[in-house]
């Protein structure tokens, strides 16, 4: 409990620190958009090819997997970004190894187990979650093609050693990847659900987990 009552005051003085200083990526990010819906695997029977059904399942897939709401813990170095437009994570993080940090900045430090509202800043919210953490450096998203991400995914090398079942339960069932559907005032969420996400990812490993191009 000591550690919440001293990371809410910390992210409440940061954020006004920023926006008495004009610092943008604290100031001006309060976009709180609905991403719409993701295509049902049924909406893809059309394609007779089922390789060719696979790749443009996970396509559709890649809509929520390049989202800002999961690219910003996907980053291409061990520094998390932020917001709609990925911007260096206010303060200065770096994950290292362990992906929540290093001791005495933790992402604890900030990120308690749930969402928390920020009262008079535009920030609006501090996101939480009680398995935060950056993804791991072998599955850095940020700056890949679709493909490259289709096939980083899909190797257990980089995956974390996940089958296709373990992705398929991952997707579908893990805490952090559905946070990015309540991400908390000020944020927008990518669109459809982890229900439909799931649904996307069975579908494409049923037909062969073939990556596009």
């Amino acid at each position: 409990m000591a550690s919440k009552a001293i990371a809410m005051p910390l992210l409440a003085v940061l954020a006004a620190v920023g926006v008495a200083a004009g610092m943008g990526p604290l100031s001006s990010h309060a976009e709180t958009s609905d991403g719409g819906t993701l295509k049902a695997a049924s909406d893809f029977e059309t394609i007779t090819d089922t390789g060719a059904r696979s790749k443009a399942i996970f396509v559709e897939a890649s809509r929520v997997l390049t989202h800002p709401r999961c690219i910003n813990c996907h980053p291409a170095t061990r520094s998390p970004t932020q917001g709609e437009d990925l911007h260096p994570h206010v303060p200065l993080m770096i994950a290292a190894e362990s992906s929540v940090g290093p001791a005495g900045l933790a992402c604890s430090a900030c990120h308690g187990d749930e969402n928390r509202p920020i009262v008079g800043s535009r920030l609006k919210s501090i996101p939480g979650n009680a398995h935060w953490s950056l993804a791991p450096a072998s599955m850095a998203w940020q700056g890949l093609t679709v493909g490259e991400i289709c096939r980083q995914v899909k190797d257990p090398e980089r995956n974390g050693d996940r089958t296709h079942a373990d992705l398929v339960r991952h997707m579908g069932e893990d805490h952090l990847v559905g946070w990015a559907w309540h991400p908390g005032e000020g944020r927008s969420t990518p669109p459809g659900s982890q229900e439909a996400l799931a649904a996307l990812i069975d579908a494409w490993v049923a037909t062969g987990a073939e990556c596009p191009d």
